[in-house]
C-alpha cells in the first residue's frame, strides 16, 4: 500500500468540517469515506476496512471515545491506525494515545484555508510509520 491513494475514513459530525476536510484530503490523493456519527463510523469501518481513521471525539449516538474502544477491541479493525481530531484540550492526549489512538490533532491547529496540509501530512506520517513496522528494511 502506498501512502497516497490510501483509504481514509473521516468521522466528523460537523457537516462543514467533514466536507472541507474531505475535499482537501481528496485533492491530496486519498480515497475518502465519511461518517457523521459513532454508529455510522463503526459500520463504515467494518464494511470498508480503511487504511486509517480520522476520528472526532464529540459525536452523536456513540462518543468518539467509545468508537475508539470498539475499533481497538474488534479483531477486524484493531490494527487500523486512528488519528483523533478534537476540540478538547491537549490534556487528554496521553489518555487517548493510551486507549489506542496513533496520533492526536486539535481541530484549532488545522488551517482549512491551506487545504488541510497539516492533516494530510499527519496522515502520511502515521501511515509511513505503520508501513515501516510491517516491512522492516
Amino acid at each position: 500500500m502506498t501512502v497516497l491513494n490510501s483509504k481514509v475514513l473521516l468521522v466528523e459530525d460537523s457537516k462543514f468540517l467533514r466536507m472541507a476536510n474531505e475535499r482537501a484530503l481528496s485533492k491530496a490523493g486519498f480515497q475518502i469515506s465519511t461518517a457523521a456519527d459513532g454508529e455510522e463510523a463503526l459500520r463504515v469501518a467494518n464494511d470498508k476496512l480503511p487504511d486509517i481513521i480520522l476520528l472526532d471525539m464529540m459525536l452523536p449516538k456513540i462518543s468518539g471515545t467509545e468508537v475508539l474502544k470498539a475499533l481497538k477491541t474488534n479483531p477486524a479493525t484493531t490494527n487500523i491506525p486512528v488519528i483523533v481530531l478534537t476540540s478538547l484540550s491537549q490534556m487528554n492526549e496521553d489518555k487517548l494515545l493510551g486507549a489506542g489512538a496513533a496520533a492526536y490533532l486539535e481541530k484549532s491547529a488545522l488551517d482549512l484555508d491551506k487545504s488541510s496540509d497539516r492533516l494530510a501530512l499527519k496522515i502520511q506520517a502515521v501511515l509511513k510509520g505503520v508501513n515501516s513496522k510491517k516491512c522492516p528494511s
